[in-house]
């Protein structure tokens, strides 16, 4: 019926759908990678359709002609494109897409910006990040790491990519990386029913350099490249006072157990958040500041605004950054994370930021208000006029610069150093 498989049957969901001169009349469900396909004959009015169990074989006739025709169907056109992280690096601090520095990255970089809807770098150390995060140079090999933490590694990763990007069902992920960055997602990613491309599976390291110069230079190939933006005539002003309204009203307020009991149910959008801390919290606080801290809202921020500059969408959503960022991350993962440490590592006398600790100390202390904004390209003109009404004391940004914030600032900056 389905005559000799190539490889792509055994990896690509992709060659299983769609109408094929192998099998006319069906049609396919339940396809499980690897393992089994359903086929279905199409209905003709007169009854139910009929399913067919054919389990997949590794049958190697056509198998060059049978993939070439399937990357040239789905190269180009994903929804997500995967990068993987490199050995050379900046040696300070910088956003993901300009952190690593090799000429391998930089024409995947230059790639993933035309070929899919968004993209991200898979980091040894961070797992899933978005191109804009800011990152401090590292030294962890995906390929050096245990067989343990790779596998939580690739079940980090998946779970990133649910937040970002919602279910995968009928996805398109492209993966540009080693074989060391891809095993690990690729079950997973599978299983949650998305596609998972890999153009240059088994390339060295030339013959990868060579595929990006011929595909570059052919960009009918692939997703159309962007053209510049022009911002559009600015609309109605905003309503800034209603926004701030809702961020000040703490009767409305989670915490982040309840906050994460949401399972990012109306939170994978692009918002508003503002984050309170008890009476103790506040204290620990003021130990840490050298000045007072009063129980209360004390930092405001937005996730997922459109860039000004550049008119690009962000991939930020609120799950995304209060859940993966703010209690799920690192200090150098989140500015709001990286103040907390700092001043409580200070109040504590410890050299360095606990992040177990810290991120159990934000369960105990801290309550969070979730706004989402449905225009992400209001978000950031918003910023400026919330922040002045709310003036959170923990706000470096666009605030007026006092004791308590020069003091969190040289505590930030010690610990970014270290």
């Amino acid at each position: 019926m389905v005559g000799g498989l190539p490889p792509s049957a055994q990896n690509y969901p992709a060659f299983w759908k769609g109408a094929r001169t192998g099998w006319p009349g069906f049609t396919t469900v339940d396809v499980r990678v690897g393992g089994s396909v359903t086929f279905v004959r199409r209905s003709s009015g007169h009854g139910e359709p009929m399913p067919r169990d054919v389990r997949a074989s590794e049958g190697r006739a056509q198998a060059h002609q049978r993939d070439a025709e399937l990357g040239q169907e789905l190269v180009g056109s994903a929804d997500v494109v995967l990068v993987g992280c490199v050995k050379s690096k900046l040696s300070h601090a910088a956003p993901a897409r300009d952190l690593y520095i090799s000429p391998l990255f930089r024409k995947e970089r230059a790639y993933a910006e035309t070929a899919g809807d968004r993209w991200f770098i898979l980091s040894a150390e961070h797992g899933l990040v978005a191109p804009e995060e800011i990152l401090q140079p590292y030294e962890l090999r995906l390929s050096t790491t245990p067989a343990a933490y790779r596998q939580e590694w690739g079940v980090k990763v998946v779970q990133q990519l649910h937040d970002v990007a919602g279910t995968l069902r009928g996805k398109t992920i492209e993966a540009h990386a080693g074989s060391a960055y891809i095993d690990p997602i690729r079950a997973g990613v599978t299983q949650a029913g998305a596609q998972l491309v890999e153009p240059l599976a088994g390339l060295t390291l030339g013959q990868r350099l060579a595929w990006y110069g011929l595909h570059m230079a052919h960009p009918q190939n692939h997703a159309t490249p962007p053209v510049p933006v022009t911002a559009p005539p600015p609309g109605p002003a905003p309503d800034v006072s209603g926004l701030v309204g809702q961020l000040r009203d703490e009767t409305t307020s989670r915490s982040p157990a309840e906050f994460l009991a949401t399972s990012g149910a109306g939170l994978r959008m692009p918002g508003l958040y503002s984050w309170w801390v008890d009476s103790s919290g506040a204290h620990d606080l003021t130990v840490g500041l050298g000045h007072l801290v009063e129980p209360g809202l004390i930092y405001a921020g937005l996730a997922g605004a459109t860039r000004s500059h550049s008119g690009r969408k962000s991939t930020n959503t609120l799950w995304g950054r209060i859940r993966g960022m703010h209690l799920g991350g690192r200090h150098n993962f989140s500015t709001f994370r990286l103040s907390l440490g700092a001043v409580l590592a200070t109040a504590e006398d410890r050299s360095a930021i606990d992040e177990e600790q810290l991120t159990r100390w934000m369960h105990q202390h801290l309550r969070v208000i979730a706004i989402p904004v449905e225009d992400a390209d209001t978000l950031e003109a918003l910023e400026t006029g919330i922040l002045d009404a709310l003036d959170p004391p923990l706000n470096l940004d666009k605030r007026p610069k006092n004791e308590l914030r020069a003091r969190l600032s040289a505590l930030r900056r010690r610990h970014n150093q270290r």
